[in-house]
């Protein structure tokens, strides 16, 4: 990712294993706007997968993912 997005809201999602940070960010985006961009924290590893097929499956965008703090990833979903 060339250019962190900017977000409407957050979910710390760190320390919970797969599927909960999916499943929690599904929820959260269906309280989110349509075009409104969640930033996702997570420390899954299975995350890095889960989460870019969680948006192809839903239809929801896929914006970018970064490391922000060792084992933290973040991660950036738009809502359509």
């Amino acid at each position: 990712m060339h250019q962190r997005p900017e977000w409407q809201s957050e979910l710390d999602a760190r320390g919970l294993l797969c599927p909960l940070p999916v499943l929690k960010a599904r929820k959260h985006l269906r309280t989110m706007k349509p075009g409104e961009v969640l930033r996702l924290l997570a420390t899954d590893p299975a995350a890095v997968v889960d989460v870019p097929h969680f948006c192809s499956e839903s239809g929801h965008d896929f914006v970018g993912q970064e490391t922000v703090d060792g084992s933290v990833t973040a991660y950036y979903l738009r809502r359509t």
